[in-house]
């Protein structure tokens, strides 16, 4: 709520068709934003709940036969861990491609002829990127399996804007990727900052 307030209190009385574009952009972020935190909370809720089943299935199970329940027992435990592993690395949905150009510019300079016009050329110039601020192929691949290629691209697009205020690139990304996997990261904020610093003018003058 209070996000949305920044944003719509950035809006001008007198407000232009760019003033209302450029919120009209912020808050399709938001809800982008708002709709991949719900769906990572419905997937860990059916985790708790599954998890929770397995319980009470061991709870009033007949003593004696608890030997025998122990190895499926473990084997169903074990493929839920490794699903409780997968679930928050899950790919989410990616934000539009002319939000990321205009929230990243910089990252246009590295598609083939200076500009980028779809996903496969972002991506393309990711990679370019990734190596020249020495990003290992590893760390990258992490990423693009944990948050999907299109979304590794966009933070790759996100960390060559802020490249002179990063020490690492790569510790960076795989720090990213580490709280992408516990669902505690999301492109949404980091769209959104580097929006109101590269891409609208001022809306706060009237």
């Amino acid at each position: 709520m209070l996000i949305f307030r920044d944003i719509i209190g950035r809006l001008p009385r007198a407000a232009t068709i760019d003033d209302v574009a450029h919120v009209l952009d912020e808050l399709t972020m938001l809800r982008e934003e708002v709709l991949n935190r719900l769906k990572m909370r419905i997937k860990m809720n059916k985790l708790r709940a599954n998890e929770s089943q397995i319980e009470r299935h061991i709870q009033n199970s007949n003593p004696e036969s608890i030997s025998d329940l122990e190895p499926a027992l473990e084997k169903e435990q074990g493929a839920k861990s490794s699903q409780a592993m997968k679930l928050p690395g899950e790919p989410i949905k990616a934000f539009p491609l002319g939000m990321v150009l205009q929230a990243c510019p910089e990252i246009s300079n590295y598609g083939r002829g200076g500009s980028i016009g779809s996903w496969r050329e972002l991506m393309s110039a990711a990679v370019v990127v990734r190596s020249m601020l020495g990003v290992s192929p590893s760390a990258y691949q992490d990423a693009c399996d944990i948050l999907g290629p299109e979304n590794a691209a966009a933070v790759m697009a996100c960390i060559l804007e802020r490249a002179g205020h990063i020490n690492s690139a790569g510790a960076y990304l795989r720090d990213l990727t580490r709280k992408a996997e516990r669902g505690e990261f999301s492109m949404g904020p980091m769209l959104m900052a580097l929006m109101r610093l590269n891409g609208a003018p001022s809306r706060e003058a009237s």
